[in-house]
């Protein structure tokens, strides 16, 4: 069973189709009780990072997420839900997160190009995780966002230019983070969220 976090925030309805389309076994989960029944989870987001945490502490999921992080099951955040796997977030101020990965959440410096950056780009992949392989190198995947993650390069499995270096897929053990939308990512995207299905405890 595949846990999506329902928590009125995210990009819930395009993940699901996704992994409808994928043949997955989903559970909405709105509380901590939901979560026990889940195999795995994804932690969606858009929009901005405190009002978002906020959220999941009115549903009284945040400790239940990192209780499900630690119990070894995989767990995938993408965008907003990538971003809140960290420690904390600059977005309009201090807002702490779930922090499962060291680092924070600050605003992308990308020079002369316009913020937030959105459209495809290509995937240099640093090390190979169970949903990105070393041959994914170049792929293209379809980014939305105005602040990435800042952590030390021991988490970042991939990442992106985009005026500078945008850490694309983080990964921490069991825990994984994509700041693009694989499900917004075509073929590609499908069998990034094929493979998160096949992944086990």
């Amino acid at each position: 069973m595949t846990g999506i976090i329902d928590y009125g925030a995210g990009n819930l309805h395009s993940v699901r189709n996704a992994l409808s389309f994928l043949g997955a076994d989903l559970k909405l989960c709105t509380s901590a009780a939901d979560l026990a029944e889940c195999d795995r989870l994804i932690l969606p987001g858009v929009g901005a990072f405190g009002p978002a945490m906020a959220q999941l502490a009115r549903c009284g999921l945040v400790e239940a997420l990192r209780a499900f992080a630690a119990s070894g099951k995989p767990f995938l955040g993408i965008c907003l839900g990538m971003q809140m796997l960290f420690d904390e977030s600059m977005e309009f101020g201090i807002h702490a997160g779930l922090g499962l990965i060291p680092g924070r959440v600050i605003p992308i410096d990308a020079e002369t190009l316009p913020v937030p950056h959105m459209g495809w780009n290509a995937l240099d992949v640093r090390f190979a995780t169970p949903c990105l392989l070393a041959e994914d190198a170049g792929r293209y995947v379809y980014f939305v966002h105005s602040f990435r993650a800042d952590c030390a390069d021991d988490f970042i499995a991939a990442d992106s230019s985009y005026g500078e270096q945008i850490p694309a897929l983080v990964a921490r053990g069991n825990v994984l983070g994509a700041q693009f939308h694989p499900e917004k990512s075509g073929t590609f995207g499908l069998s990034i969220l094929k493979r998160f299905l096949a992944m086990q405890p």
